[in-house]
């Protein structure tokens, strides 16, 4: 019976001390996440800390990081193509990157440019000729000649072309490829359609939007007609698979990407979304003047003459559901807008206002050079600055 009784209490023992030794572990392991929790939440803060303080800080100059000479012809044109600057006059057209190295060359000779611009594609026409030249950034994708006078293009990101062309009595709208096969052909008659006052290609170049202008018991209105240039557009007539009437005049139209479409007329902004069959989804009224508009994949921007006189304009800017993200006030003469990375960025020649969509100013100062143009650059706060004898790559600080 003894031997009983303490082989229990040693057995007891051994257990106590090995729940002694549990208790040990689980408060070491519970002592190692409390450390891991609190080494995560002390990370977090700083973290937040600086996005907050990233976020509120104000730039006051720049650094010039790099800086290639360049040539430029007192007639020519300075504007963005993708990350590229594209250089044009009646006399030709080339490419040249934030490098200075030039990627194509295009010589020509055309009295009156018209030219459409879709991200990284070009089509430079000859207003009243009868050739339309296709680029992107890399190379020259073709040479598009036409059987009439073309009055008006539009490009798709994939190097598709419309072309208004004039006829005696009618204006024919006509799509190519990029080497100039004929894709689509319509008319369009005063009478019947009406005048197509504005035309564009969604990127892909698979839809088409013209903005038509008639005249109904006397009053000038706008239809806007959506093409599907594809298999889906065969089963409607003339390839129109949607179409609104408006009593306003609507006479600028851009696709912001393959599934979204502003409209922009007198008194109000329209959009549109589908990649099929391209539907009203919102809109907006208003009753003033709009001096130019801005956008790119997310916003678009209208600019109007401020009613507050302490300002010069007011730019009011919309989300892709036409939702006003918020109005920006400047008292700047602008020569250029464009939206990079969450930030509005207005200049001119001399002088450049940057200011995020929370409405903070991070940036207000002026440019050591004339500017003929300013691209963003690859990295938050850096843009490249094209002049008369360079292109400098900058770094606000």
């Amino acid at each position: 019976m003894a031997d009983i009784r303490s082989y229990l209490k040693e057995k007891e023992k051994r257990e106590q001390k090995q729940a002694g030794y549990k208790e040990k572990i689980i408060r070491h392991k519970l002592a190692s996440v409390y450390r891991v929790l609190l080494i995560c939440a002390a990370v977090a803060a700083l973290v937040a800390l600086i996005v907050v303080q990233y976020r509120r800080h104000v730039y006051t100059d720049y650094d010039v990081v790099s800086s290639v000479p360049r040539e430029s012809a007192g007639n020519s044109t300075d504007i963005r193509l993708g990350d590229s600057i594209l250089t044009y006059s009646r006399d030709g057209a080339h490419c040249t990157g934030a490098d200075g190295r030039t990627t194509w060359n295009q010589t020509y000779q055309i009295q009156d440019v018209c030219l459409a611009v879709s991200g990284g594609t070009v089509a430079i026409g000859d207003y009243n000729g009868r050739s339309i030249y296709v680029q992107n950034t890399q190379q020259q994708l073709g040479v598009i000649t036409t059987t009439m006078p073309v009055q008006e293009v539009a490009v798709s990101a994939s190097g598709m072309v419309t072309a208004v062309l004039a006829d005696t009595d009618v204006e024919w709208i006509n799509t190519y490829s990029p080497s100039g096969e004929l894709l689509y052909y319509g008319q369009a008659r005063m009478n019947d359609a009406g005048y197509p006052a504005a035309i564009c290609l969604s990127p892909s170049g698979e839809l088409l939007c013209v903005s038509y202008l008639y005249v109904d018991a006397g009053v000038l209105k706008t239809n806007l007609a959506f093409y599907n240039l594809t298999d889906v557009g065969k089963n409607y007539n003339d390839f129109i698979v949607s179409s609104d009437s408006y009593t306003d005049l609507v006479p600028y139209v851009q696709f912001m990407n393959d599934n979204t479409l502003f409209a922009v007329g007198d008194g109000c902004l329209w959009i549109y979304t589908g990649n099929r069959q391209p539907v009203c989804a919102a809109g907006h009224l208003y009753n003033e003047e709009v001096q130019s508009v801005f956008y790119n994949e997310e916003y678009v921007g209208l600019m109007f003459r401020s009613e507050d006189s302490s300002y010069l304009y007011r730019l009011d800017v919309y989300n892709t559901a036409a939702k006003m993200v918020g109005s920006f006030y400047y008292n700047i003469e602008y020569t250029d807008l464009f939206f990079d990375r969450n930030n509005i960025i207005v200049y001119n020649e001399t002088n450049c206002v940057i200011t995020t969509m929370d409405k903070i100013e991070k940036f207000s100062g002026s440019f050591s050079k004339p500017v003929r143009l300013m691209l963003p650059g690859n990295s938050a706060y850096r843009y490249i600055l094209v002049t008369d004898s360079s292109i400098d790559t900058i770094q606000l600080k």
